[in-house]
């Protein structure tokens, strides 16, 4: 059995990071790399880093940000934002990413997705999804979200997220946009929907606010759990929920954290 991933989020925003809900009034919330340093140091798995304004600028993600952050880390790091290409991705990947994320642009091409497994490999393709709940949505009664939330696709997660399994995603990441920042727990609903519909690891996003959160979310499907705020505002660490997931039955790495990228990625 494998152990459950405990991944804090950094979402960036002019090399800072920032944090509200459902992604609007965002605050600050400290250095990316500090951050990341003191997460690694407290037991985090991995860390998650999403450039939040760069689709919408339309540019490419900071890359100095993504060095700055893998200099202070040994784990592994996943990137999105703003990535449009294969050089958009062998550019982070080349500054220290373990892993890309890409969302808003391979609603608009999904070969982007077959084009960079086939490049680097789909262990280095993460496909990020935020959905929300919409009555006038297809037959899961949700609907994808690009442009960081703000404009609805008339695209089923449910169906987005087997055809990204199959263009050669690696992983998905799963946001509920609904519950994100809330602090009211994941979508339970849509994570095992999601989990139930594809073989590769789903990651959790959207809503957490104590362990019991998070190992619902395991219980429903997820291989992996992202958070942020309870991270941010200092009311947990990774080392302090992974005791709380072993007390409530996961299992989760307590040993010394390090970088297990199944395979490294050839930029």
């Amino acid at each position: 059995m494998l152990t459950t991933r405990v991944i804090p989020c950094l979402d960036v925003r002019d090399g800072r990071i920032v944090k509200g809900v459902r992604f609007q009034s965002l605050r600050d919330a400290g250095d990316p790399a500090s951050r990341a340093e003191a997460y690694e140091q407290t037991g985090a798995d991995e860390i998650v880093m999403l450039d939040v304004s760069a689709t919408n600028e339309g540019r490419a993600t900071a890359v100095r940000t993504v060095r700055e952050i893998r200099r202070a880390l040994s784990i592994p790091l996943t990137v999105g934002g703003g990535i449009r290409s294969i050089d958009d991705a062998a550019r982070l990947l080349d500054a220290g990413a373990d892993k890309v994320s890409v969302n808003s642009a391979a609603v608009r091409d999904p070969d982007l997705i077959t084009r960079l497994a086939d490049r680097f490999g789909r262990q280095c393709v993460v496909l990020a999804i935020d959905a929300a709940r919409q009555d006038a949505a297809g037959a899961t009664g949700y609907t994808v979200l690009t442009r960081s939330g703000t404009t609805p696709e008339p695209l089923d997660p449910l169906a987005w997220a087997a055809e990204g399994q199959s263009r050669g995603a690696g992983e998905i990441l799963l946001t509920s946009f609904d519950r994100d920042g809330t602090g009211d727990g994941y979508d339970l609903d849509l994570l095992a929907l999601i989990a139930s519909s594809v073989e590769i690891p789903v990651i959790a996003s959207g809503g957490a606010r104590n362990a019991q959160h998070l190992a619902d979310a395991v219980r429903v499907g997820a291989d992996a759990v992202l958070a942020a705020s309870i991270f941010h505002g200092g009311l947990t660490t990774p080392d302090a929920i992974k005791r709380e997931l072993a007390d409530l039955g996961l299992r989760v790495r307590r040993e010394e954290p390090a970088n297990d990228a199944a395979e490294e990625c050839v930029a």
